[in-house]
């Protein structure tokens, strides 16, 4: 095939079969997405891309999730762009809306926004061999129903017809696909094995798809769920302007709770001060964003390994958080609220509220499972799933009880081992990237980023990339700068197509999931989205991000097949010939200087002067990559 344009445009526009081609095709305009375009922009000066988001505005998880309280729990300074830092945020962790601000802000400055195509689901990519090119199906949706559940969507479409949700296919064709399609976007649905659901007269619905027509104001409200967002929003459900008349959340088993660290000089002074300081202080919101990542990383080094060390950090740590939570909340929930595994094992919870608002009388806390729904009423019970019900000695209550309830909100997590959902990709032979996960265990890429059989596909922040302890962002912007060492040449027209190897895919899978036996994802001893039942963990990274930004600064090439172009496989070999004639010279400078006459005692002082221009080329290839990492952190 001829070398692929580098311009979007129309291929036999006349004709029935007339499609779009774009160079770059990137899934989802969330923080990875828009990360990926600008870079694109600022590093090789490339904007023949378009962005396609199911959901009907940018910002992706950010975006979708608008529950009460919605906030980062990572210091803001930290979780933006190293590019595009942010010296104005109002608080020390902001709320949703501001994070949404921030990213379309971005997008303003790097003038990416005519790029973005909202209400566009991408629904399969297929590879073409022969044309050596992915041909992509888009939906185009109804304008908002993007932002709906897919449950919701399937209910819609069975009331209303399939055009109330999807209005047209398009096919298309790109060279290079980066999928930034988020994790944190489809919400759990209604457990099926709990009965009432249809006679139930009040309202359902997940905190993700949170219904502000709802009002809450005197009603009794059911929480599913303790995890992130339930401990942000629970709080404030009693209180102005919700106004329930009571809450009970329903624990399955207790969370890890960290107090969340308070901003440098306080919070009021913080608000006050750092959008002048951060602004006008040369250098220091850098330092500060550093400052968090070392800390960050110190946090992974001292309780997320599992050597004894960290056992004994873990357990220091344990006790602290546990008088902590005595000194918090009232002494009835002690019980229920100390976990029997390791801290790190499942995601903390950084909180500021929850724990206080336990003590509110009008929200009480339960390790009752939901058995039942009635018309006006739940049913909890018998039997509870903290602490063991076995557990005789336990005050905890294990009877049946009806309460009153006109609301029910899951808070039950999200659909996060069902990767790139809802994209279905079909690479080499026609074979299916989750049918090939299915085969290998679970789902894996080489550097979260390729897989073997699907070349010029990249992925942003995917299987086993989210390390628990540092900043999402800033993974997302190592995987795009990771993926841009590939674009260049693809795009550049010296490379037609990239693929990792299958050895390379399939010995980077294994030394995740056997790394990982030995953290304390796997063997702190609880149940957690990170694992699946049969302990296959597509979460999580084993290493540091340090570990991770190292990688992605210097592809280790001998992983992947590269199918050249005529002008690329002439570049390299001209590379490869410099190298080879570097060499001969030194080799030949060397004999000519025996032959000359020059004293072998004279070549001490020569080997010197080479061992002494090495090393200074050791130190200033290491200041290099101190520098590089300084900026990709800052």
């Amino acid at each position: 095939m001829a070398t692929a344009p580098r311009t979007i445009h129309v291929v036999n526009g006349y004709d029935k079969d007339a499609y779009t081609y774009y160079p770059v095709l990137i899934v989802g305009a969330g923080e990875s997405g828009i990360a990926m375009a600008c870079r694109l922009k600022e590093e090789l000066g490339f904007d023949q891309f378009r962005i396609f988001d199911r959901q009907a505005g940018m910002g992706g998880t950010w975006w979708i999730n608008r529950y009460p309280g919605v906030a980062c729990d990572v210091p803001a300074v930290f979780y933006s762009y190293s590019f595009c830092p942010n010296n104005k945020w109002t608080t020390f962790h902001p709320p949703g809306h501001e994070i949404v601000k921030y990213l379309q802000g971005v997008c303003d400055k790097y003038q990416i926004v005519d790029k973005i195509q909202l209400n566009t689901e991408v629904t399969e990519a297929r590879w073409l061999e022969d044309e050596e090119l992915w041909e992509v199906t888009l939906t185009h949706m109804v304008a908002g129903t993007g932002d709906l559940s897919e449950r919701e969507r399937k209910e819609k479409i069975a009331e209303r017809g399939r055009d109330s949700v999807y209005m047209r296919e398009e096919i298309v064709r790109a060279k290079i696909i980066a999928s930034a399609a988020g994790g944190l976007v489809e919400p759990k649905g209604w457990p099926d094995q709990i009965p009432g659901r249809e006679t139930f007269e009040g309202d359902i619905f997940h905190s993700a798809r949170w219904d502000y027509d709802v009002d809450l104001n005197g009603k009794d409200v059911i929480v599913v769920g303790t995890g992130c967002s339930a401990a942000q929003f629970v709080p404030r459900l009693t209180k102005a302007p919700y106004n329930a008349k009571s809450v009970t959340q329903l624990m399955r088993s207790p969370p890890w709770v960290v107090p969340r660290p308070l901003p440098p000089f306080g919070t009021e002074k913080w608000e006050e001060w750092s959008p002048t300081l951060l602004g006008k202080v040369p250098g220091l919101s850098r330092t500060l964003r550093t400052l968090l990542f070392l800390y960050a990383e110190y946090d992974y080094f001292k309780i997320f390994q599992n050597n004894p060390s960290n056992q004994r950090a873990r357990a220091k740590m344990e006790a602290q958080l546990l008088r902590h939570m005595r000194r918090s909340v009232p002494e009835k929930y002690h019980e229920i609220l100390t976990p029997d595994y390791g801290v790190g094992c499942k995601r903390r919870i950084f909180d500021a509220t929850w724990f206080p608002g336990l003590n509110d009388p009008s929200v009480n806390l339960t390790t009752q499972p939901l058995t039942s729904l009635q018309a006006k009423s739940v049913t909890l019970g018998p039997g509870r799933t903290y602490p063991d019900p076995k557990d005789t000695s336990s005050p905890a209550r294990t009877d049946e009880i009806t309460l009153p309830a006109d609301t029910v909100i899951l808070a039950n997590g999200y659909d996060v081992t069902t990767w790139l959902h809802p994209l279905r990709i079909r690479g080499k032979g026609g074979k299916y990237m989750h049918d090939v996960w299915e085969e290998r265990g679970g789902p894996q890429a080489y550097m979260g980023a390729a897989m073997d059989g699907f070349p010029n596909f990249f992925i942003i922040f995917g299987p086993n990339t989210a390390t628990g302890h540092s900043s999402v962002i800033l993974a997302s912007e190592n995987m795009a700068n990771y993926s841009l060492k590939f674009m260049k040449p693809l795009l550049n027209g010296d490379v037609k197509t990239f693929e990792v190897k299958k050895e390379a895919e399939v010995a980077w899978t294994s030394d995740m999931q056997e790394k990982l036996k030995d953290t304390v994802w796997m063997s702190g001893g609880c149940r957690s989205w990170y694992f699946t039942a049969n302990g296959w963990n597509s979460t999580a990274y084993p290493y540091s991000q340090f570990d991770y930004t190292f990688r992605c600064m210097f592809p280790k090439w001998t992983d992947w097949d590269i199918q050249y172009t005529q002008k690329g496989l002439l570049k390299h070999r001209v590379r490869q010939a410099l190298k080879y004639v570097a060499f001969a010279a030194a080799i030949v400078g060397v004999y000519r200087a025996r032959k000359e006459g020059i004293a072998l005692t004279a070549l001490p002082d020569m080997l010197k002067m080479f061992l002494r221009f090495g090393a200074l080329r050791v130190l200033n290839g290491l200041q290099n990559f101190i520098a590089k990492v300084a900026s990709r952190v800052s």
